[in-house]
C-alpha cells in the first residue's frame, strides 16, 4: 500500500514525504520517509497522530493521505491545484464500488452531503439511506497552514479526552458546524480504493483486470 502511494505521490510531483508512525514503526525503517512518531498511538486516534506532524502542517500546504488507500496521481494533482484552506476528494460513484465490497453498502458508509457551491455540508454520521450519501470521502485531503490552524483551534476547545479520541471525519464535521471556514469537496472518478481486507484487494484486482 505504501509503495502504491509513494508511486502516486512521486508521479504527481511530490518528493518531500513524511509518515506518522506508531505500532511497529521499525517495519517502516526501510523507506526514506521523514518520520513523525506518535508514542501514544495506542491511546489516541487519527487527529492526534496527524498533529505529530504539525511542524509541516504549520509551515506550508500539505497533502494528507490515510495509509489504507491507493489512488491515481490525478487525485493528488487535483488537491495541489486547489487553493482552499481545507480540501478533500470524494467519489461520486461510490455506490457501485461499495456494492462490490459489502453485502450491505450502508454497513460501511457515512453521510456525505454537499452545498450548492461544492463545499461540504455534512460528513461522518450513520447513514440510513443512500440518499444521504452524495459521495464517498476517500481519506485524501489537503490543509494549508490556515486550514490546519482551524483544526488546532477546535482541538484546543475540547477536553483532552475528546481530543485524543477524535477522528478525521468527526473533525471535518466540527469545522462545518463552527462555520468559520468552508471545506472544498473535489469529485474524483479515477482509480482509487480503500483496502480493509484481502477480499477488498480481490475486488479491485477484478475491476482492473488483475493489474493490482
Amino acid at each position: 500500500m505504501l509503495e502504491w502511494q509513494l508511486d502516486a505521490l512521486l508521479e504527481a510531483g511530490i518528493d518531500d514525504i513524511g509518515i506518522v508512525t506508531g505500532y511497529k514503526r521499525e517495519m517502516l525503517a526501510k523507506w526514506a520517509f521523514n518520520e513523525f512518531h506518535n508514542p501514544h498511538w495506542a491511546q489516541t486516534n487519527m487527529l492526534s497522530s496527524l498533529a505529530c506532524a504539525e511542524e509541516w502542517l504549520k509551515e506550508g500546504p500539505c497533502i494528507v493521505s490515510y495509509s489504507d488507500i491507493f489512488y491515481d496521481p490525478s487525485a493528488i494533482q487535483a488537491l495541489m491545484e486547489c487553493d482552499a484552506p481545507i480540501a478533500i476528494t470524494y467519489d461520486p460513484r461510490w455506490l457501485e464500488l461499495w456494492r462490490k465490497r459489502f453485502e450491505d453498502p450502508l454497513s460501511d458508509a457515512e453521510t456525505f452531503r454537499l452545498n450548492a457551491d461544492s463545499t461540504l455540508a455534512e460528513i461522518g454520521d450513520k447513514a440510513s439511506t443512500t440518499d444521504e450519501i452524495e459521495g464517498q470521502y476517500m481519506g485524501l485531503l489537503r490543509f494549508t497552514p490556515e486550514g490546519w490552524g482551524e483544526v488546532e483551534l477546535i482541538r484546543t476547545s475540547v477536553t483532552s479526552d475528546v481530543c485524543d479520541k477524535m477522528h478525521m471525519t468527526g473533525m471535518l464535521q466540527r469545522v462545518i458546524v463552527a462555520a468559520r471556514m468552508p471545506i472544498t469537496a473535489l469529485p474524483f472518478e479515477g482509480e482509487w480504493g480503500e483496502v480493509d481486507t484481502p477480499d477488498d484487494l480481490a475486488v479491485y484486482q477484478d475491476l482492473q483486470g488483475g493489474s493490482l
